[in-house]
């Protein structure tokens, strides 16, 4: 391709709402346009990279026994409300209706849609198991667009959907896919991680994270310093955590605590360590068809409430916060609640390290009083990992420590099992001719969000650095100066020649100043940069590697053969 054929509208200026490298050189690189909140074009440079990116994708699952399809991309409203999820998925998901007033969504997911055509398709185990997945454009209605292509409304979406004759094929069938995208990832350039996940409005009993590490991610992950644990903040679990300090010893009773509603100012007020004070955070917990309840979330005084692992603990939709007037109606008062004499009406669930646990501290739902001496052993109540594993905790893997890091998710995989098949009422009939609902696994990439990942982990203060697979163009003949006959010829035959042995190369023959080619090239980010220009002269070229800026001069007769040899073979 010539640079004059091409439309790449560069540009110097940073658009006023990028913040992240990724936004700024897509948008200045001549790669994506915005058209609206969320919305972007891909330009042809930028269109060259998805499809590079997309074409990994697809090999990979090829290679892995998957099958191809096309979804539509709106979605009969019917089918989500069978599944229970037109609710609970919240106002990200699209709804609308049609001209003759029938419900529809913009399908941020299609879990919905393909039980629907393998129950129609599929009757017997004997066409079990079965991988189909499509890279389709999906639509999610972001309450915050942001960040390009790493937050938008509309994406381009690898979702994958398997169906199995029961749980041990369908965890099978979760690993290869595990190890499958980790080849793709790796065939990308990326340095990611794995890690346990919450399975959110997707549902179903597991779920894994892939993470691209970079310090703009939006994610915080927990990883192990010592073995290769890995979790979402919201899923992360750690070693059991004592406390070296003695505990209060006291009779049970309650006590006069006026104007200690803090758990510092109950700290300082009894000279104990928070480890032993029960704090106590009141939610309301909504849920299908406007239903909700006020709850109790107990833990330590030491340890942080983790929302979306109390979310899971009640299975609700959404936690809010409730006012101290919504508290004061429920019989509750701020600052001296606790898990004892609770109200009735309202929901306790206290955290896993509570079990059995004794010498505490905990609000006695009383104003100006909490009890002291409390033992919890034996109480019956709910007990749920609440808590949010902090910085330093200790793994639950190893003996190793526990760290925040951030992370930019590009794939996530679940195990669903019957989540979808029952309440859709997708069956096959068994070997013995009984009929069985299908056990699923569902599989995510973010393709368009890949292209963001890979310029957040590859780029300098100049642009943008693609990796081989995914760069737009292996090389760019950069000619120094068109007006020059010698070094015109040169640069076309150079160009004739690596388009003949199947090099992805780009002839920059604007008739534009050298150092503002340059600045193009390094912005754009082409792994390698030809450049044709005086020293031909005395029979040699200079070779600039994008990474790095890295120059090194070969003569004319090296150059093809080290283009050639510097290019992966896949261009």
């Amino acid at each position: 391709m010539r640079y004059t054929q091409l439309l790449i509208p560069t540009t110097k200026e940073t658009p006023s709402d990028a913040s992240l490298a990724s936004h700024i050189y897509l948008i200045r690189g001549g790669f994506i346009q915005g058209v609206g909140s969320g919305l972007y074009n891909f330009l042809p440079l930028g269109k060259r990279v998805l499809d590079r990116v997309r074409n990994v994708v697809k090999e990979e699952l090829d290679l892995a026994g998957c099958q191809e399809a096309s979804l539509g991309f709106v979605t009969p409203a019917s089918l989500w409300i069978e599944s229970g999820r037109f609710e609970k998925y919240g106002k990200e998901l699209l709804r609308f209706k049609d001209r003759k007033d029938n419900d529809f969504v913009l399908g941020p997911t299609h879990e919905e849609m393909m039980v629907n055509l393998v129950k129609q398709t599929v009757k017997s185990y004997k066409a079990l198991p079965l991988n189909l997945y499509q890279i389709n454009l999906k639509f999610r209605d972001e309450i915050r667009p942001r960040f390009g292509l790493m937050r938008g409304r509309e994406f381009l979406m690898k979702d994958g959907y398997s169906f199995h004759v029961n749980e041990d094929d369908m965890r099978r069938e979760f690993a290869l896919m595990e190890e499958t995208y980790k080849r793709i990832f790796s065939r990308l350039g990326l340095e990611f991680r794995v890690v346990e996940a919450d399975s959110g409005a997707i549902g179903g009993s597991g779920s894994k994270e892939f993470m691209v590490l970079a310090d703009s991610g939006e994610d915080t992950i927990v990883v192990c310093e010592k073995c290769a644990y890995g979790a979402n903040i919201e899923a992360a679990v750690r070693a059991p955590k004592g406390c070296v300090v003695a505990p209060p010893e006291a009779q049970f009773a309650p006590f006069y605590t006026p104007d200690s509603t803090t758990i510092d100012d109950l700290s300082a007020f009894f000279k104990v360590d928070p480890y032993y004070l029960v704090k106590t955070v009141a939610k309301r917990a909504l849920f299908d068809e406007g239903k909700s309840k006020i709850v109790l979330f107990a833990l330590r005084g030491s340890e942080e409430l983790q929302e979306v692992k109390a979310c899971n603990a009640v299975n609700a939709n959404e936690l809010v916060d409730i006012s101290p007037e919504e508290l004061a109606s429920a019989g509750l008062i701020a600052g001296y609640m606790g898990p004892l004499e609770v109200p009735d009406g309202v929901e306790i669930v206290l955290d896993a390290m509570l079990k059995d646990a004794d010498h505490l501290i905990c609000g006695a739902n009383k104003r100006d009083y909490h009890f002291v001496g409390v033992n919890l052993k034996g109480l019956s109540a709910i007990y749920k990992e609440i808590t949010a594993v902090q910085d330093g905790d200790g793994c639950a893997h190893c003996n190793g420590t526990l760290r925040y890091t951030k992370g930019i998710e590009v794939g996530h995989i679940f195990q669903l099992g019957t989540r979808y098949s029952e309440p859709l009422k997708a069956e096959f009939l068994d070997e013995n001719g009984k009929s069985k609902p299908f056990v699923m696994g569902t599989y995510g990439i973010g393709v368009s969000r890949l292209l963001a990942a890979i310029i957040e982990q590859h780029h300098d203060e100049n642009g943008c650095i693609w990796t081989k697979e995914s760069a737009p163009f292996a090389v760019v003949i950069v000619i120094s100066n068109t007006k020059d006959e010698e070094q015109l010829a040169l640069a076309q035959k150079c160009y004739e020649v690596l388009r003949a042995k199947g090099i992805s190369v780009l002839l920059d023959d604007r008739n534009e100043r050298f150092g503002f080619k340059m600045k193009d090239f390094e912005l754009i980010g082409f792994p390698l940069a030809v450049v044709i220009g005086k020293n031909i002269a005395e029979g040699s070229v200079e070779l600039i590697q994008r990474e790095g800026l890295v120059k090194s001069v070969v003569t004319i007769e090296q150059m093809i053969d080290e283009v050639v040899q510097r290019c992966c073979s896949s261009y």
